[in-house]
């Protein structure tokens, strides 16, 4: 494979050359219950597979799963219940053919992984035992190891992986996208952190790269993601021209073990297995608050219990609320959540004996990079699949265990759809997903033009590539690179990491506002904007040009810039969460109602007639965030950004419809 180029956007993380370099038919990005069956799949089909993890293979968002995957197994549920408590827990924005998707082929592919080795806790008679969560009208949630069912599905699947004998390369972060001649995707660069089988910058060369890399819980304070969860997938994805949608639409999970206000990081979930089994959410006088809330009490759909705990804190002046299990008895706590008893007791609650201190933490990103029914972005060649993936099915608030699911489903869809392209079988223009109603999308926002110090050069860089990278045919991928090498993101120092969870949590968290959001928007372009000021101001990085003077009236810009961080894995991580908080607030700002999981306190209303719709983003080669809407709720057909018919919305700007185009303030 020759002429491999960067991204079309001519925007990639600054990092060496490769120096490695591997080949394959596939690379899978992430070892969660999506990367691992995708790859499982592809390479049972005689496909040479790659798996790429950031950490090790069992250490992804998939083994911390407590409460299980739901999937119509059990006596009298069938397909069409379980699509209709989706679309319920949806607020309206899911669409309708991949739910219908999901909840169909679900219950076969639970089998197939049982089959694969996954084993799931029995009733008495042998069967499938069965539990209800949040939103659902039957039990239908399957679990493992009482609420281990995360642990024991990857368990399963990296022993498959292994007896297969794939090729992982384990603790790598991957880093960009690259692209042949055509502008189809040709594998990915990535930089193995001291403990892969390769050391540094490296690249493998693939027709065919799965983005599975879970969530960004990280952009907040406090989440139950794992330190890893930094949105990587989603950013690669952008500055590869990809679209993503419904980004705003974070899932708090109302019962997080509340360790403090400090408290930082990831933080211990309590599934909402237990609200299953009869639960109660208390304050500290022992009132059920959610009883007349909703017809489900404390099995009301994430959001609303999310809501309704918020508030509760709200109105008392309180950090947190109680789940009280105290009538389980001992012997129920260690058979049933084993797991959540050990992490609470760690902590000095025991909850056999005293009500669990609770509060919603970030927890699921319903939106991400947005697919097909085949897992197809809007790249050739680039799938998306699990939490990193916006397939359409989750809406504006994800139904409890429905990822782990719609992981196994997509990941078989987009393996089926790879080993037909490598047979031969590609369809015209690779769409068959159905067509959205309703007439042409509406361009919508243009969130910011480039300021003087983010409009920087894109000449080539004359330090780029002086590291060669042999691969298999002999060729520098220095060498081998679009002529018209892209200049690198300006890197973010990563002791601002912080920083932005500070940010995110205060302006984007459960409560969001206009004025919040704007403080956010403002905050987050300080630091892009002061990231992109260092790096101008380096003379050791050519091909950035120095800011000028901004527009007219402003102010000038500082001369005393600091040192622009280096290439590094926190620093890449950094950047990342920078640029995925940067999307989120953007769409956040846009959609003004509240749905789902996105609670503006200034819109307290859902607008059906306006708002029943998705918010699709793009990063252009021009460094701005396009942000547009569809006109109906459908998802419509993911089509190639290269085509000429079926281009992605051009850049537009306030005077072309002032009607309908809000332009962000600038720095």
């Amino acid at each position: 494979m020759t002429g491999i180029r960067h991204p079309a956007t001519g925007i990639r993380l600054t990092a060496p050359a490769p120096g490695w370099c591997i080949d394959a038919d596939v690379v899978v990005v992430g070892s969660g219950v999506a990367g691992l069956t995708a790859a499982l799949r592809c390479a049972a089909a005689g496909l040479a597979t790659v798996v790429v993890t950031k950490a090790r293979l069992d250490d992804g968002s998939t083994r911390w799963a407590q409460g299980g995957i739901a999937a119509a197994l059990g006596e009298g549920d069938t397909p069409e219940q379980h699509l209709d408590d989706t679309l319920v827990a949806g607020a309206g924005l899911c669409d309708e053919d991949a739910v219908r998707t999901l909840v169909t082929e679900g219950p076969d592919a639970v089998r197939r992984l049982i089959a694969t080795g996954a084993r799931f806790d029995t009733t008495d008679g042998g069967d499938i035992a069965l539990t209800r969560e949040g939103g659902h009208h039957r039990s239908r949630i399957a679990h493992a190891g009482g609420d281990a069912t995360g642990a024991e599905i990857s368990r399963a699947l990296v022993a498959a992986v292994r007896e297969a004998a794939l090729r992982t390369i384990e603790n790598a972060l991957v880093l960009d996208l690259l692209t042949d001649a055509d502008g189809r995707t040709a594998g990915v660069t990535l930089h193995v952190m001291g403990e892969g089988r390769h050391d540094g910058v490296g690249a493998v060369r693939a027709p065919a790269v799965v983005l599975a890399t879970g969530g960004m819980g990280q952009v907040f304070s406090a989440t139950t993601n794992p330190a890893v969860s930094t949105g990587d997938g989603v950013a690669l994805a952008l500055r590869a021209g990809a679209e993503i949608s419904d980004l705003e639409f974070v899932q708090f999970h109302p019962t997080v073990l509340y360790l403090g206000a400090d408290s930082e990081g990831q933080q211990p979930l309590v599934s909402e297995a237990v609200r299953g089994e009869g639960a109660h959410l208390v304050d500290a006088s022992g009132t059920r608050f959610m009883v007349g809330q909703h017809e489900l009490a404390e099995l009301a759909p994430r959001d609303i219990v999310a809501k309704a705990i918020t508030r509760r804190m709200e109105l008392h002046g309180t950090e947190h609320m109680y789940l009280d299990a105290r009538h389980f008895g001992a012997a129920m706590w260690e058979r049933r959540f084993p797991t959540i008893l050990a992490a609470c007791r760690a902590h000095g609650i025991d909850p056999v004996t005293e009500p669990i201190p609770v509060a919603p933490a970030a927890h699921y990103a319903s939106g991400g990079v947005r697919t097909d029914l085949r897992g197809r972005t809007t790249v050739p060649g680039l799938y998306a699949c699990g939490e990193v993936a916006c397939t359409g099915v989750h809406g504006a608030n994800r139904l409890a265990s429905n990822s782990l699911l719609e992981g196994l489903v997509f990941a078989e869809r987009i393996a089926a759809d790879i080993v037909e392209r490598a047979n031969g079988a590609e369809r015209t223009n690779g769409i068959d997903a159905v067509e959205e109603t309703g007439g042409a999308e509406q361009a919508d926002l243009v969130e910011q033009a480039p300021t003087a110090a983010q409009a920087l050069t894109t000449r080539a860089l004359t330090t780029e590539g002086t590291t060669t990278g042999e691969g298999s045919d002999g060729q520098s991928l220095a060498a081998a690179a679009n002529p018209d090498v892209p200049v690198p993101s300006p890197l973010l120092d990563p002791e601002e990491r912080g920083t932005i969870q500070r940010i995110m949590t205060r302006g984007a968290g459960v409560l969001r506002s206009a004025e919040s959001l704007a403080a956010a928007a403002e905050a987050l372009e300080a630091l892009h904007d002061g990231a992109a000021r260092a790096a101008a101001a380096d003379t050791g990085l050519p091909g950035y040009a120095a800011p000028d003077a901004g527009p007219p009236g402003a102010a000038a810009p500082e001369t005393d810039h600091p040192k622009p961080a280096e290439p590094g894995v926190e620093a890449w991580e950094a950047t990342n969460l920078l640029l995925v908080s940067r999307v989120l607030v953007a769409a956040a700002r846009r959609r003004e109602e509240t749905r789902g999981c996105h609670w503006r306190e200034d819109r307290p209303e859902r607008d059906d007639e306006n708002w029943r719709r998705h918010l699709v983003v793009r990063l252009t080669p021009e460094r701005r965030l396009v942000l547009r809407r569809t006109q109906t709720a459908a998802f419509g057909p993911v089509r190639p950004a290269q085509a000429p018919d079926c281009a992605a919305v051009p850049p537009i700007h306030p005077d072309d419809h002032p009607a309908d185009v809000t332009k962000e303030s600038q720095p």
